[in-house]
Formats: structure tokens, sequence, C-alpha cells
């Protein structure tokens, strides 16, 4: 009887490795699927450590361009940012990952997928939402949710038992007190003793970015392009970089040496609970910097309000698992339609943790200087301020008389 196929969304680490073992004990012929966001692994070597352990094929793809064109780039444009703070750096990626699952389970002519995410956290919804959505007659095996595999796991020591069992190798390294996750957006810290939320990550942990204590004293001065609430160039004074991935490789760079883009917060999961995490998100802090200034002077005000009202929404739907949705279809035409005239150019300083912007500049702004002018009239007649303020006045007097 041939087995069923499954494609499984794979690491190389601890956990994926158990599960690939897992997988092909159960019965199935196991395809390992790796995406490559930027994050810094030795893929040869998890690919040859999947092939080792069984698995019937590996497939390894750079989604690296397509992450930062499909995915960073759109929710740029309507300043997604979940709770204030975080830039969505995970929850963008795994829709992705999860589409080229389904992708690469349509080439292999099945419907199975696999993931390691767990039952508390977020990823397992992200994973799952769009399996479902780009290939409606999934089956998604997901072993932490599964009751056999959670009576043979109880957790960590288990899974390494396991590995010495089966001949998996693993890394006799101390485990890193939290566990981390990176592509080239971000890198984000959790759970074990940051937990604690009185717990502070130490300096030595951080990897993208450099404390803005120790940052240079002297700042840093750049300029980004946008076309259609899209950046399309950075230039510095040696050079520019237009190509979006190297662009966004360069404001990782140059933001990181400066400190820019660490936060530590407390969020809400979907699956109910609070978690804490702390991220950081070099170039995604200065592209958000930059395209609000820029919208400053090319959006209508009250597109912009309307705009800014769908914030929220398109920054709960990313970090909810809903990336492909009508809603997100929807909220995605609308953003665009506004951002038809956002294009020009912004000027900015870095410096010690701080993205400040110094100028700006664009052929489709709506800003007047004769007419703002306080040293001219500018075509503008001051004495039609005296109806506009008496109307607005009207309800104000109505309201203040009642209370009488």
């Amino acid at each position: 009887m041939q087995k069923q196929k499954v494609i499984l969304a794979y690491s190389g680490g601890l956990d994926t490795s158990v599960i690939l073992k897992w997988l092909i004990d159960k019965g199935y012929e196991v395809v390992c699927f790796l995406a490559d966001l930027g994050q810094k692994e030795d893929f040869d070597a998890a690919k040859k450590k999947a092939l080792s352990l069984g698995a019937s094929k590996v497939y390894i793809e750079d989604v690296k361009k397509e992450f930062v064109t499909d995915f960073i780039f759109p929710a740029l444009k309507g300043n997604a940012i979940y709770e204030g703070k975080y830039l969505l750096g995970t929850s963008l990626a795994r829709p992705l990952i999860a589409k080229k699952q389904v992708e690469i389970a349509k080439k292999e002519k099945t419907n199975i997928v696999a993931h390691g995410a767990t039952g508390k956290g977020n990823d397992q919804v992200r994973f799952e939402m769009t399996y479902y959505t780009l290939m409606p007659d999934v089956k998604i095996i997901s072993p932490w949710k599964d009751d056999s595999f959670l009576k043979q796991f109880k957790g960590r020591q288990d899974m390494i038992e396991y590995a010495k069992e089966k001949g998996i190798p693993i890394q006799v390294t101390k485990k890193a007190p939290y566990s981390s996750d990176a592509n080239i957006m971000h890198i984000s810290y959790e759970a074990g003793v940051l937990e604690d939320p009185l717990y502070t990550l130490p300096e030595e942990a951080f990897q993208l970015t450099v404390s803005p204590e120790t940052a240079p004293d002297k700042p840093t001065l750049i300029s980004i392009e946008f076309k259609k609430g899209i950046p399309i160039k950075v230039t510095n004074e040696k050079k520019s970089e237009t190509d979006p991935l190297k662009l966004f490789s360069y404001l990782n760079k140059v933001a990181g040496e400066n400190g820019i883009g660490r936060i530590d917060i407390v969020e809400d999961r979907f699956v109910g609970m609070k978690s804490r995490g702390v991220y950081e998100t070099p170039a995604g802090t200065v592209l958000r910097i930059a395209h609000l200034d820029i919208e400053g002077m090319t959006m209508d005000r009250e597109v912009m309000q309307i705009r800014d009202s769908l914030t929220p929404k398109l920054s709960s739907l990313i970090y909810n698992g809903f990336w492909y949705s009508p809603e997100m279809e929807l909220l995605q035409t609308m953003i665009n339609k506004s951002q038809e005239n956002v294009s020009g150019k912004v000027y900015l300083k870095l410096y010690k943790g701080n993205v400040n912007a110094i100028g700006r500049e664009s052929p489709s702004s709506l800003y007047n200087a004769k007419i703002a002018s306080m040293d001219e009239h500018g075509g503008y007649n001051q004495m039609d301020a005296i109806g506009f303020i008496k109307l607005n006045a009207l309800r104000l007097k109505a309201w203040a008389n009642r209370k009488k």
C-alpha cells in the first residue's frame, strides 16, 4: 500500500526533527520544506539531516524578496502595527511559509501538510488559516494538538531522549533560556526567562541592533523615496539602493548600527492569553516613520482619517492569521487607493535609537507654502474664518445654553 505523503514545515531544530521522525514512524512519506526568509541558518546541513532521518525529499526556497515585496511592503502601506508597538515580523512570515507549503503539496499531489507550532501560540492559527484558505480540502497534522504525540512527549527532555533513541543528531549545547525566531524583517525573543515580565533581556542577546547608548555619537543621514506608498530608493552620502531586498537589507544594517528598532512588550495573543515579547525591527521601524511622514504631505485629510481607522483592523488581521481573507482583500484595495499619490522623498536623521524626519519633498504634494505662510495672504481670505468659526460654534453654544 502506498504511503500517504505529508509536506512538513521544517527548520532542522529539535522539535521539527523529532516531528519528522514521528511522522515517519506513523507510516507517512515526509517531504520537508525550508523557507529562507533571511534567518542565519545552514540550509545545506538541515537538508542533509532531514534526508538522513528519512525524508523522501527536501525543498529549500529563497523567499526573501517575495517576503519584502508581497508581505512587508503591503503591510507598510497601511502602517500596520499591532497594539501600537509590534511591527508584525513573525505574523507576516507565516502565511508566506504556509502558501509555499500548499504550492509544494499540489506539486507533490497530496493534500496533507504539517507544522510544529504549539497549541498555545498564534502561529498555529496563521499556518492553518492559510492552509484552509488556499487548499480547502487540506488535511492538517499538528502534533502539539495530537493526543498520541502529547502522551509521548511531555516536554523537551522527552524529545531529547527520543532523539537519542532514533539517532537524531542534536547539538549538545546549553539551551538558550528563551526562544527566538528570525527573518529579514525582525528577530523575536520570548518564552523561558522572558515569561517573567520583570526580567530584562541582557545586552549580549540582541543580534540586529546595538544598544542606543553605545551607538555612534554622529548621526547618520539618509533619504527614502516612495512611489504610491512603496519605498523604491534609499540614499546616503555614498550610494543608493533601489532593489527591494538590497534596500531593506541596507536599512536593517544602518538602523541596527544606530540602535533603532527595539521594543519590549506584553501583547494579546489571538488565542486569549497575554504574552511577553522582545523584538528587533530596524528597517521596518525606519520605513514606517518615513512613510507616515510622506503621507502627511501628500494624503488628503479625510482620506487619512478613514485609512487611520482601518490600521488597527489591518494589524489585527495580520497578527491573527487572516492574511488570506475577504476582509483583507477589501482593506488592501482601500489602502492601495489611499496610496495613489503617496510619492516623494523623506530625509531622515538616525541617531541613538531615534528616527527623525528632517525634510520632505513630493511632486504630488498638497502643501502650499503661499497659502500656509504667515508672511503673505497667498490667496487665502482670513475674513472667511469668521463665518467658519461661527458655524462650527453653533452646536457648542446650544450645548452651553442647555447646561445653564
